[in-house]
């Protein structure tokens, strides 16, 4: 298997609206995750840990947090032949429009693409979390002789609304597609063939899992995506992979592990919130595949007389006499004595203030970075650098909370997230 014969190509998606204000001021694969990652480092750990290291990240907006990262994080050596580079949306003498969805964004890179000379991409998305081994997919693509292959989840009928579902033969090749059916209609001629959920997974057939849907991943023989994309179709989920199932053979790959959307800030909070708990559904403490991110050479976080409880906390982080629960405490997070935080992703600061700095803060009568004393936070996200004074109680009292965006801070789903570089003054309440 020629794994240096594959590109793959990470969609770093739109303005990212759904994620917003997490999103305000960085492109959506550059939102810090799980404490100390970024949402891209899911996708490219997988790529590199499936060997396939030549990958182009595909993005048109705030990407210049991205830009640092990817730059500071992910160096190849001379030997390795990988990279990982970013392509910016751009003007050409072809076109001066930006990305008019997934397929417009490979398509206008394409002339990019073709310095590797491959023979296979694979399309991944730069919002999910998931651990697989690309390799075993692209294995099955070339034993079955398919054009297309897409991963498929199987999934409850429950689920299938905001999914796009799959039908197949007993070989797990698809010959029929939906894009997200409504609650109310009938699709019980693409239930899963149990034929092939059992040769595959070895699993019976049941509710949980009766329907094959979309995961938003591909793998693309190159000459089938030259031609498939030879168009003016602007989506790959809704245009592309529809199309091609009529008269392409297009195999399925299933995948069974953990994999979820994290594409709106209900499940961006419910995500993180899980890590920390007894048994995550998500297991990063897994040494065969682990997820790469930048190195900091940060020390061991200080505990001080603290209560800490179903949490993590991530290197560098100082916090004193404080109640942690259900909570992810992010890089370099300074928490005050009496604070308590519930149920918080707190993401945490991009570097340490001075003696001289904090002093100066005190004259002009701002918080330090981080949470105060006896501040109370409950429901949560705190984005990077935000100064957080002593006393405020944010999440904690019952009271009438409108989503929406405000000047520091925005609700949405009921989840309150304190904007990046906000600064809330001392006994605040939100």
């Amino acid at each position: 298997m020629k794994k240096d014969k594959v590109v793959a190509i990470i969609l770093g998606g739109g303005k990212g609206t759904r994620l917003y204000p997490l999103t305000m001021d960085r492109a959506k694969p550059a939102v810090p995750f799980a404490g100390k990652y970024r949402l891209v480092d899911i996708p490219i750990s997988n790529c590199i840990n499936s060997g396939f290291k030549q990958i182009y990240l595909l993005t048109q907006f705030n990407s210049a947090s991205l830009h640092n990262h990817i730059a500071g994080t992910y160096t190849f050596d001379q030997f390795t032949k990988g990279f990982v580079q970013i392509l910016a949306a751009e003007q050409t003498y072809k076109g001066e429009s930006w990305y008019q969805g997934t397929a417009d964004a490979v398509r206008k890179n394409l002339i990019h693409f073709h310095d590797q000379s491959a023979e296979y991409y694979i399309i991944l998305s730069g919002d999910q979390l998931y651990r697989m081994d690309f390799s075993l997919m692209l294995k099955r693509h070339i034993e079955t002789g398919a054009e297309i292959t897409i991963a498929a989840k199987p999934i409850a009928r429950s689920q299938a609304t905001g999914l796009g579902i799959m039908g197949t033969d007993a070989d797990g090749m698809i010959d029929k597609f939906y894009e997200k059916p409504s609650p109310d209609m009938d699709i019980s001629d693409y239930k899963v063939n149990p034929t092939y959920l059992e040769n595959s997974l070895g699993v019976k057939a049941d509710e949980s899992n009766e329907y094959l849907a979309s995961m938003g991943i591909y793998i693309f023989s190159a000459k089938t995506m030259e031609e498939v994309l030879d168009n003016d179709k602007t989506d790959f989920g809704k245009e592309i992979i529809p199309d091609s199932i009529k008269d392409r053979k297009v195999a399925s790959f299933l995948f069974d592990g953990f994999w979820e959307d994290i594409g709106t800030i209900k499940a961006f909070y419910e995500t993180n919130i899980d890590l920390a708990s007894i048994r995550p559904q998500f297991n990063f403490y897994d040494e065969d595949m682990p997820i790469y991110t930048h190195r900091r050479y940060l020390p061991a976080t200080k505990l001080n007389f603290c209560t800490f409880s179903s949490s993590l906390a991530s290197e560098g982080s100082i916090i004193t006499n404080a109640s942690i629960v259900n909570s992810i405490i992010g890089v370099r997070t300074l928490i005050e004595s009496g604070a308590s935080l519930n149920g918080v992703y707190c993401m945490g600061a991009t570097y340490y203030e001075t003696d001289e700095q904090k002093a100066h803060n005190r004259e002009i009568g701002i918080p330090n970075i981080g949470i105060g004393e006896g501040t109370l936070i409950r429901k949560a996200i705190i984005d990077m650098n935000a100064r957080i004074g002593g006393g405020c109680r944010i999440g904690i009292d019952d009271i009438e909370r409108k989503d929406g965006d405000y000047p520091t801070y925005s609700i949405h789903d009921g989840i309150i997230v304190i904007n990046k570089n906000a600064v809330i003054p001392n006994g605040t309440i939100i």
